[in-house]
């Protein structure tokens, strides 16, 4: 496992895996919901499990598959990839006063396995770095339990689903299902006006530009959103509880 032995020594370990098990069920649907998609949109068993493991990001994942099914350029997916996924630039950058005293496989291996709630949780609860050794020790368990879980959940439901996606009905609705974990990730993280615009923009964006081929409306609403947002954040009618979107 990629937690340390020391980390399960602090009740703040327990404390993260007891948060990121109130949202278990919403994340075990998204996880099976893809490993479904995958299979059912052509890849092969060891082709989705490759995919499961190696890349962990179900936006991402989801978003690709589509476009590996029609053939797309592999630069027309990379790119699709990185635009879903630049939001762990900003959680990166978040995170780096947190973890800036790991040794960088720590800080790689962490990366790697925090995942957007796992963010929010994190961010809520510790706004501030450590400030004392133990006090670091203590955020890095929480984050590590979190983390924990929500890795075992997305695994665990993405290989069942890689497994049994041709004995899964339609009809189950696990599309839907994938849906509403989406929509709670972005609800969690619609916590300024900035953020409800921005999410609105794109929405509004890729319906808009839905014609397009190779899913190339995904693009566009990042697109769109990215350099709308940038220009009503340099204007002065923002508000004050705007100003860290």
């Amino acid at each position: 496992m990629f937690y340390l032995p020391e980390h399960r020594k602090h009740p703040e370990f327990w404390e993260g895996v007891r948060d990121q098990a109130s949202v278990a069920v919403g994340i075990s649907a998204w996880g099976l919901m893809t490993g479904v998609a995958m299979v059912q949109s052509g890849l092969s068993v060891a082709e989705a499990l490759l995919m499961t493991f190696i890349v962990y990001a179900g936006s991402a994942q989801l978003a690709s598959v589509p476009m590996i099914a029609a053939g797309a350029p592999l630069w027309v997916i990379l790119a699709a990839a990185f635009c879903v996924n630049l939001r762990f630039v900003v959680f990166s950058a978040h995170l780096r006063p947190y973890l800036m005293h790991l040794p960088r496989w720590r800080r790689l291996v962490s990366g790697y396995v925090t995942g957007d709630l796992s963010y929010v949780f994190f961010a809520r609860r510790y706004p501030k770095p450590g400030q004392t050794p133990l006090e670091v020790a203590r955020q890095q368990a929480y984050l590590m339990g979190n983390c924990a879980i929500n890795y075992l959940c997305w695994m665990l439901a993405s290989v069942i689903g890689i497994f049994l996606a041709h004995a899964i009905p339609p009809a189950w609705g696990l599309g839907f299902a994938g849906i509403l974990a989406l929509l709670g990730v972005l609800c969690s993280l619609a916590s300024s006006r900035l953020r409800i615009v921005s999410a609105g923009i794109a929405a509004a964006a890729a319906v808009a530009a839905w014609a397009l081929p190779l899913k190339l409306n995904i693009l566009v609403a990042i697109a769109a959103a990215v350099a709308i947002c940038l220009v009503l954040e340099k204007t002065p009618l923002r508000g004050a509880g705007d100003q860290h979107a």
